[in-house]
C-alpha cells in the first residue's frame, strides 16, 4: 500500500517561514515528479511547484523566488522551503507524486491527505 505523508504545517505570521515535508512510503519501484500543490478556501486547487526525479524544477508565478523545492531520492521525500509568507499563502498544501508500485507495470499519480498552513497578518 501506497501513502504519501505531509507534514510542517503551521500557523506562521506573515513573513515568517515554514518546511513542509511529504514522504513516500509502500512497495514503490521507482518516483517520477513529485510536486506539492495548495488549495484555499472556496479556491481549486493549483500547483505551487514540481520537480523531477532528476532535479528540473517549475514553480508558480506567486511563490517564485519565495519557495523552494527540492527532493531526497534515497528517501523518497520531497520538501518544500516556504519563506516571505504572505496570508494569501494560506491554504491547504497536498503533496502529489507519480509514481511505479512494485506491484504495477505503469506510472500512477498519489496524493497525500494534506497539511494545513495559515499565515496570519
Amino acid at each position: 500500500q501506497v501513502q504519501l505523508v505531509e507534514s510542517g504545517g503551521g500557523m506562521v505570521q506573515a513573513g515568517g517561514s515554514l518546511r513542509l515535508s511529504c514522504a513516500a512510503s509502500g512497495s514503490i519501484f521507482n518516483i517520477n515528479t513529485m510536486g506539492w500543490y495548495r488549495q484555499a478556501p472556496g479556491k481549486q486547487r493549483e500547483l505551487v511547484a514540481r520537480i523531477t526525479r532528476g532535479g528540473s524544477t517549475n514553480y508558480a508565478d506567486s511563490v517564485k523566488g519565495r519557495f523552494r523545492i527540492s527532493r531526497d531520492n534515497a528517501k523518497n521525500t520531497v520538501y518544500l522551503q516556504m519563506n516571505s509568507l504572505e496570508p494569501e499563502d494560506t491554504a491547504v498544501y497536498y503533496c502529489r507524486a507519480n509514481l511505479r508500485p512494485m506491484s504495477q507495470l505503469g506510472f500512477m499519480d498519489y496524493w497525500g491527505k494534506g497539511t494545513l498552513v495559515t499565515v496570519s497578518s
